[in-house]
């Protein structure tokens, strides 16, 4: 606070040019604002006005330092406003990452919703594997994350937020196409594409496989659902997807839901660390409106809600 007044004086010296007038608008004294500016130009190592009589003029030094200290000044108010921000939950910034998969369908639904209670906080958000939104979050580098499945390790806090039920994704010519359920053992003599070995989905494919006592022949690997729906119409092989309305997937791609599978999906934070109020508020309002499982159509499929 002594620092950002400081700045806040100098400056209306500087363009007053008079003690007189800065005195009167900072509601302090003459001699207490000579003072500061005796100081100030030790401090500093040089005169920043010349002198003529009651007046003041800027010289070349002053004019270099009321450039820095208007921006010292606008940076150090920015500054004192987020970190007040920190106390409060109506306003700031909540630093939210997600899997990729959640940036079509949940995230924006949840952001939305609270956005029309609170529309004065707002979010920086980070796409990237499980792994990776774990350890942002362990780090401190964000506050919380959408992830599934729930993470391995006693390092974050895990929150359900909603369930999501898990598909066979063929292609249009395959012949289990007619199929309106089924179990992953039905599929375990076909070739399948799956996400890289870090990324949550593909943690669940291994678990379901092992359930249904399969060895899979994974052909294809990738880091995006969307290419490995690409692949799968191109009937390159079939693919264990999470469960969304057919037009997030491209023409030539049937979902048959499998039996009884299904992804948990929640938010985590740092375990054992404070979270700012404005994310403290945005986790309990996520948790309070818990999704339920998504309802079955006619055909044993289901529609995200």
């Amino acid at each position: 606070m002594e620092l950002i007044e400081g700045l806040r004086w100098f400056v209306a010296l500087a363009e007053t040019e008079q003690v007189t007038a800065a005195s009167d608008m900072l509601r302090i004294s003459q001699p207490t604002l000579s003072r500061r500016l005796a100081r100030l130009e030790r401090d500093i190592g040089a005169e920043l006005f010349d002198r003529h009589g009651r007046r003041l003029e800027l010289n070349d030094r002053g004019r270099v330092l009321l450039e820095h200290a208007r921006r010292a000044a606008t940076e150090l108010a920015a500054a004192q406003r987020e970190i007040a921000a920190f106390d409060s939950p109506d306003r700031g910034t909540v630093r939210l990452s997600f899997l990729h998969s959640f940036g079509t369908w949940l995230v924006p639904d949840v952001l939305r919703a609270y956005r029309e209670a609170h529309p004065r906080v707002s979010f920086t958000l980070y796409q990237d594997a499980a792994q990776t939104l774990v350890d942002r979050v362990v780090e401190g580098r964000d506050d919380l994350a959408f992830v599934s499945p729930r993470p391995r390790t006693s390092l974050v806090h895990w929150t359900p937020v909603t369930y999501q039920r898990l598909a066979l994704a063929v292609p249009s010519a395959h012949p289990l196409n007619t199929r309106t359920e089924l179990d992953l053992a039905a599929a375990a003599d076909e070739q399948f594409i799956g996400m890289h070995e870090d990324y949550g989905m593909r943690r669940i494919f291994d678990e379901l496989c092992a359930e249904a006592g399969i060895v899979p022949d994974v052909v294809f690997e990738s880091s995006e659902l969307a290419t490995i729906g690409g692949l799968v119409s191109a009937s390159l092989g079939v693919a264990v997807m999470p469960w969304q309305e057919p037009r997030s997937w491209p023409e030539g791609v049937v979902l048959i839901p499998l039996r009884g599978a299904g992804r948990e999906i929640g938010m985590i934070r740092a375990q054992g660390r404070r979270l700012p109020p404005v994310a403290e508020r945005f986790l309990r309002f996520t948790a309070d409106s818990q999704r339920e499982e998504p309802p079955k159509t006619d055909r044993g499929q289901v529609t995200d809600v």
